[in-house]
């Protein structure tokens, strides 16, 4: 049983390494969400997970990894576009795209849990998934270059750490700030009424097209095979990993409340 534990575990760890933000950015994305519910969505959300929070139904999407049987999931968690191209040709291309990924899967989940007719079942599994994914299309290496797999095949050293530029950007620079998911949320957690209509009111294509345009600046970053990154890089990437992690919670709020409020 121990052997075949670990074995399990290594391949979680494998696995959840490669899509989306590490555990604690999708709860803190989830936390932020959860504080800017409606009454009437709060009440429905509730209904359909019971005693699970959005901060924790989050992860479930990364943790069915382990079931073999859940691999057709793994296109949904993000989107491959050719570098270069402005908010027209994106927008364009992103909407043509009819294949599995991040863009076409939101918003079939939306159009799903607006279905009054749709099982408890079936309601748990797409309102779980659609917490997830917009949390991960917020990860800008998730809107990355199909050639390195959205950065998982460039290699850097994390305070002398092998690890690589997607890794970093899932879970490495936001475990950097040594703080919980409830105590990282409430410390990014303040933005005005504008603002988060601004972010609500915003097409999905442009959340896509942000973490695009960030994706290209991340990439432009790493100037050599396992560039050693550290201090610095924190303290000119924590600023854009905030504001992320709190667009993702107000924009999955607005998505919630027009589903359920």
């Amino acid at each position: 049983m121990r052997k075949v534990s670990l074995v399990v575990l290594i391949c979680f760890v494998a696995v959840t390494s490669t899509f989306g933000w590490g555990a604690n950015g999708h709860r803190i994305v989830g936390a932020i969400a959860d504080s800017y519910l409606s009454k009437k969505a709060r009440k429905n959300i509730a209904a359909i997970l019971g005693n699970e929070s959005i901060a924790m139904g989050s992860n479930w999407a990364d943790f069915i990894k382990s079931d073999s049987t859940m691999k057709y999931l793994d296109p949904w968690h993000y989107v491959n576009i050719k570098p270069g191209l402005d908010y027209a040709a994106f927008e364009t291309q992103i909407k043509q795209d009819t294949g599995v990924n991040a863009y076409t899967k939101i918003n079939f989940l939306v159009a799903e849990l607006k279905n009054k007719n749709l099982s408890a079942e079936r309601k748990q599994f797409c309102l779980r998934m659609l917490i997830h994914m917009v949390g991960d299309i917020h990860q800008p290496m998730h809107v990355g270059r199909a050639e390195d797999l959205g950065g998982n095949r460039i290699r850097v050293q994390w305070f002398n750490d092998p690890t690589n530029l997607h890794a970093l950007w899932d879970d490495r620079l936001i475990e950097q700030q040594k703080l919980s998911y409830t105590e990282f949320a409430t410390a990014i957690n303040h933005t005005t009424t504008i603002q988060r209509a601004t972010w609500q009111q915003q097409p999905r294509e442009q959340w896509f097209f942000e973490s695009y345009q960030l994706a290209d600046r991340i990439y432009k970053s790493i100037t050599q095979p396992e560039q050693k990154l550290g201090y610095r890089y924190n303290y000119d990437f924590i600023e854009v990993v905030n504001q992320q992690l709190l667009k993702g919670g107000v924009r999955l709020a607005g998505l919630l409340n027009e589903i359920f409020g």
